[in-house]
């Protein structure tokens, strides 16, 4: 188990209730595990817990049987890549240098850049498709281009665990079909583990090998698409009336229209 949280536990400050409320789940590698939930539902909070930037109230959260919280930033960067749901880039730079960024945690203050290094960063850069896009200035990049760099560079890191937040976030079709299928090949091919919040249920459902889903703090349900996406609990949650169609033997939900 690279992720380990048990009956998690979380208030803010001065909130009137918990965030979360007895939360467990577990990732391992290769297995890609979808996060849902409407807004508010209490996703940010907990990953933020997994990664030992929140101390939970009561419960544990561990990293490869170690707490979490005891980590530093450098040792947990050769464990877990984060891909974070937006990010400004202000500086000029080539993709190349941009992926290169992901050798950071394996760099000594005063270490140079070794070979393997150099193999590393050219590897992420096949595994994402944009070799081709490595000489190309940033904002060249459309929005798909872009996304598969930010990943690039977070396989440089060489993690066990990819953290990916609304990666489809603005993509068009084509681009985040292009996205779930090469986050799919890195967990059947590589062995990576996946943890994946997104909104976009029906791709979480197609591609995922479990989903969690939350809802005001509080684990539902977990486990296989099938198991989990049903009609009665996904109306409960999500507030809104849905069908259930059956697509490659996994669910599709298809909101229903409410006349007023």
């Amino acid at each position: 188990m690279i992720i380990d949280l048990r009956d998690i536990w979380y208030r803010y400050a001065g909130a009137p209730a918990e965030a979360l409320r007895g939360v467990s789940i577990g990732i391992a590698g290769g297995e890609l595990v979808a996060l849902l939930g409407p807004n508010g539902s209490g996703k940010t909070t907990l990953v933020r817990i997994a990664l030992g930037l929140y101390a939970p109230r009561s419960g544990e959260a561990a990293i490869l049987g170690r707490a979490a919280r005891s980590w530093s930033r450098r040792e947990l960067a050769r464990v877990v890549a984060v891909v974070a749901q937006r990010e400004d880039n202000l500086f000029p730079q080539r993709v190349r240098e941009t992926v290169r960024l992901g050798r950071y945690p394996h760099l000594g203050p005063w270490t140079r850049e070794q070979e393997q290094d150099r193999q590393t960063v050219r590897r992420a850069l096949e595994r994402c498709d944009v070799s081709g896009l490595a000489d190309r200035w940033l904002w060249t990049l459309s929005g798909g281009e872009y996304q598969r760099v930010r990943i690039a560079r977070a396989l440089a890191q060489d993690p066990r665990l990819l953290v990916l937040d609304e990666p489809t976030a603005s993509l068009d079709l084509r681009h985040e079909m292009e996205l779930f299928q090469l986050v799919r090949r890195l967990v059947d091919h590589e062995g990576l583990g996946v943890l994946l919040v997104t909104h976009d249920v029906n791709l979480a459902s197609r591609f995922a090998d479990r989903v969690v889903l939350l809802s005001d703090g509080a684990q539902v349900a977990a486990g296989p698409p099938g198991e989990v996406l049903r009609r009665e609990t996904a109306e409960r949650v999500f507030g809104w009336p849905v069908a259930i169609s059956t697509f490659e033997d996994r669910p599709q939900l298809t909101p229903l229209r409410q006349d007023r």
